[in-house]
């Protein structure tokens, strides 16, 4: 493996300090010569060399990038100009210059959206508040792949992870998509799109590595199979540091992941397309925990165990084309995880899921898409004193199905969508979630929409089985304070209220803003319900009985203003900016003390602002700058973060690139955990090299 070691946050912050004053002067040199007061050398070659078949960043006007189509709000393809929702887009071209190297870390350019690492292996990522590591009003699917866990109705962000160069693009809905996803698409969709093999022939191999990634490698090949199919195979291999703790100390998170994968894809001859896809990874991520326990001094323990990980997934779709105006796509896939935290909690989860869904348009005025599908999940779940699962296995099933209907009550003026998504869960049975979206375009640089929908977090294997012991208090014999699910725990409800605007009023300069206003019921609430002994424990320890209930409600309200300005053609520039309010209640007669803190889990105000220059001698230079807001109920401060990526093509097919990440600080706390008990970190200044030749 090729690796760039920069293993002193000094000496590589040194470099990098005198990368940006070269840069600066190459910067200088640019503009006098766009302003024909100094001539420029080497015209015919002053363009950086395309990286990949795709156009560059600066190749891309604004008006192509609004005529982008996303399949995310309607599972038909519409331009994202005018999409009856507030919806983003990272581009592989986006995802490449900011210099993230997991996905998680690339959505922090959403507006919208909260990203914040708990520790080295762990993030919380949300949209629209309600944050959390285990945050569960949010759906992420992978090429159509469900990857949320029902556990705890959140995402394991450790291990959702591919071959980065090969994202086509992500698509971000911020607001609820129940009406077409289903149970959990409550405050969000997140869904990540690869590319098609037909798209991805040839070779890439990157490596590099840094203070913090400390070596990373990853091979991707791919080619014809035979007449009508393609193929492409990857590998890929990390190694990260620890994070800090608070006191500067090493947080002993180190963590390694290895994952390979395939995809085939046919060509559409015939009317047919079909797609077989799969991955496999396998790692290592260190953790140090701090249990309550019965014997420990304290009544808390300290255990440093490594958490491994594995799993695989194997997806199959077809799709077959009868008309212009009519198709049908089936799509099958089976998913394997399993988590072994040793002398804490070990899972292991096989999910097996079927979908169908009918594109049919009918005249010129309506377009309809509707389907049905089946999951079942069966897990086998070991626990410890700090958490466990009764019973240890249980298999869920859920039955779904949808229609949404596309009228064009004037046309390529005035859209009506209506829909409804059905749902059958083993835990709260029939589930109705209705939507309406109403997009009006009365010119082409305008469009103005609005919405209205009912979305439900359906109930988790924990909201219903788990008992988590939270604390151990002093006394003879000692309490421990033990959490239970609650049977017929019910769904948590939205009905959420949308309006936006898009405006470009001119080709470089575009305006995106959305407000919205969600209304929910039926939260989770944590209740005192008495007191009693548990004689399976050693000393047979005294009770204080909390259960798992939904005497919450709350409101939230806010908006997101984004705008892409590009002043020349070699110059873009982004900013986005983000406003939440909570408000959370309890029940009268509800008490859980603690509901009205999740007003302050989430940050008020974010913004971030993002600078992508292409250069001569085929330079690229990006900056991201982002202001988050403080935490105040995690004690963390508001802090500003810069993170700088300079790129260097000397050929077409070769790349060398260093990036520096959180820039402005030696290290700075994110987010907190909060279910599991791990150890307070913070995320440190990081910079690595790399490298990427294709062929």
């Amino acid at each position: 493996m090729i690796t760039i070691a920069l293993s002193a946050n000094h000496r590589g912050w040194m470099f990098f300090k005198s990368a940006l004053l070269i840069l600066f002067i190459l910067l200088a040199r640019r503009a006098l010569c766009d302003a024909a007061l100094l001539p420029e050398e080497g015209t015919a070659t002053s363009a950086p060399a395309a990286a990949a078949t795709k156009p560059s960043l600066a190749e891309l006007s604004l008006d192509d990038l609004v005529k982008l189509e996303v399949t995310s709000v309607s599972k038909k393809p519409e331009k994202l100009s005018g999409a009856s929702a507030a919806i983003s887009v990272l581009t592989q071209d986006d995802i490449r210059r900011s210099g993230a190297t997991t996905i998680a870390d690339a959505l922090r350019l959403v507006p919208g959206l909260n990203v914040g690492r708990v520790d080295a292996h762990t993030w919380a990522v949300s949209s629209r508040g309600f944050n959390d590591s285990f945050a569960n009003k949010l759906l992420v699917l992978m090429d159509g792949r469900s990857v949320y866990t029902p556990l705890f109705s959140g995402v394991y962000w450790d291990v959702q992870n591919t071959f980065m160069e090969d994202i086509e693009r992500v698509e971000i809905v911020r607001g609820p998509g129940a009406t077409l996803w289903g149970a959990n698409a409550v405050n969000g969709v997140i869904n990540i799109i690869t590319r098609n093999a037909n798209d991805s022939r040839g070779g890439i191999v990157t490596a590099g590595g840094g203070s913090e990634d400390l070596g990373f490698s990853s091979l991707r090949y791919g080619a014809k199979l035979s007449e009508h199919w393609a193929y492409r195979v990857y590998s890929q291999y990390e190694s990260r540091d620890s994070s800090a703790l608070e006191n500067g100390r090493t947080a002993d998170d180190r963590w390694q992941m290895s994952q390979m994968g395939f995809r085939a894809d046919s060509d559409g001859a015939n009317g047919v397309w079909m797609t077989l896809q799969g991955d496999a990874y396998a790692g290592r991520l260190n953790q140090t925990y701090n249990f309550p326990s019965l014997t420990g001094p304290g009544f808390r323990e300290l255990l440093s165990s490594p958490l491994y990980v594995q799993g695989g997934n194997l997806l199959g779709r077809v799709k077959k084309e009868f008309s212009a105006n009519s198709e049908s796509t089936l799509q099958l896939y089976y998913d394997n995880t399993r988590r072994d935290a040793r002398g804490f909690h070990e899972e292991t989860r096989h999910t097996y899921d079927i979908d169908w869904q009918h594109h049919l348009g009918v005249g010129d005025r309506m377009d309809i898409v509707a389907g049905a599908g089946y999951r079942m999940s069966m897990d086998n779940i070991h626990g410890s004193f700090p958490v466990s699962f009764r019973p240890t296995r249980r298999s869920t099933q859920l039955f779904n199905s949808f229609a949404e209907d596309t009228i064009s009550l004037v046309p390529d003026r005035l859209r009506l969508t209506l829909g409804v998504k059905l749902e059958n869960n083993d835990y709260t049975g029939f589930e109705v979630q209705p939507g309406g979206r109403m997009a009006w375009t009365p010119h082409e640089q305008h469009t103005l929409w609005a919405s209205v929908a009912r979305a439900v977090r359906s109930p988790s294997r924990a909201d219903e089985d788990i008992r988590l012991n939270d604390r151990v208090v002093a006394g003879a014999p000692p309490t421990v304070y033990s959490i239970f699910g609650t049977a017929g725990f019910r769904s948590e409800e939205l009905i959420a209220y949308e309006i936006g605007y898009r405006y470009a009023p001119m080709e470089r300069l575009s305006f995106d803003l959305a407000l919205f206003l969600n209304d929910y019921e039926h939260l989770r609430t944590t209740e005192v319900r008495g007191t009693g002994t548990d004689p399976s424990l050693p000393g047979s320890p005294d009770l204080l009985i909390l259960k798992l209930e939904n005497r919450g409600r709350g409101e939230t309200y806010g908006g997101e203003l984004t705008t892409t300005w590009r002043p020349t053609d070699w110059w873009r520039w982004r900013a986005a900016y983000s406003y939440l309010q909570l408000q959370i209640h309890r029940a009268a007669g509800s008490t859980d003390r603690g509901l009205e803190d999740e007003e302050h889990k989430t940050p008020r105000n974010q913004l971030s602002l993002q600078s992508s220059m292409d250069l001569p001698w085929n330079l690229h230079f990006d900056a991201i700058g982002r202001y988050v807001d403080e935490v105040s109920d995690q004690n963390i401060p508001p802090y500003v973060a810069l993170d700088l990526r300079l790129a260097w093509h000397p050929t077409r097919n070769l790349e060398f690139s260093i990036v520096g990440q959180n820039l402005l600080d030696d290290r700075h706390p994110e987010f907190r955990p909060t279910v599991v008990p791990i150890q307070r970190t913070e995320v440190q200044r990081s910079i690595y090299g790399k490298i990427t030749f294709r062929f």
